[in-house]
């Protein structure tokens, strides 16, 4: 799990406001195309029932959903960890510290509805499905950066 949360932190999180005070390095605010991004989203969660089911079989493993969190007009993307689903809801735990919102702590449970996800990312194979997110950010990445990241990104939603 301790590379889970390594590769989470470094997979971008994604602020759609600007910060007030310094920035985590995981707080990802420009460099990547907005239009992208939407559509990485869209994507992830159109394919949530592939996650579901692949989650509740427990076909994979590290299974981790983003959610985007609003606090006073600021909204802030993290990745729960230790996620399950059940009657219609995620349930993780916050995957790192706040950088813009002031409402959640690193370790904190957290649920949100399905509909509410803005990616969802496990690991099978040593291929990580889902993360959606992180592929408009490969191109702000140096290019080694990128190239170890896209050789564990699947094009699929499962194997």
């Amino acid at each position: 799990m301790n590379s889970m949360r390594l590769l989470i932190l470094l997979a971008g999180l994604i602020c759609l406001f600007p910060a007030c005070r310094p920035q985590p390095e995981t707080l990802v605010e420009e460099g990547y195309d907005a239009q992208e991004m939407d559509a990485a989203i869209a994507r992830a969660r159109s394919e949530v029932d592939i996650f579901i089911k692949v989650l509740q079989a427990g076909s994979g493993t590290d299974f981790a959903v983003k959610a985007p969190i609003e606090d006073r007009g600021k909204v802030e993307h993290f990745w729960l960890t230790d996620v399950v689903y059940q009657d219609g809801q995620f349930e993780g735990l916050i995957g790192n510290d706040p950088g813009v919102v002031g409402n959640v702590k690193f370790g904190q449970k957290w649920k949100l509805g399905r509909a509410e996800i803005s990616d969802w990312l496990y690991f099978k194979d040593g291929k990580m499905y889902g993360n959606y997110t992180m592929r408009p950010l490969l191109r702000s990445m140096s290019k080694d950066e990128a190239e170890r990241f896209r050789a564990m990104l699947a094009d699929q939603p499962a194997p």
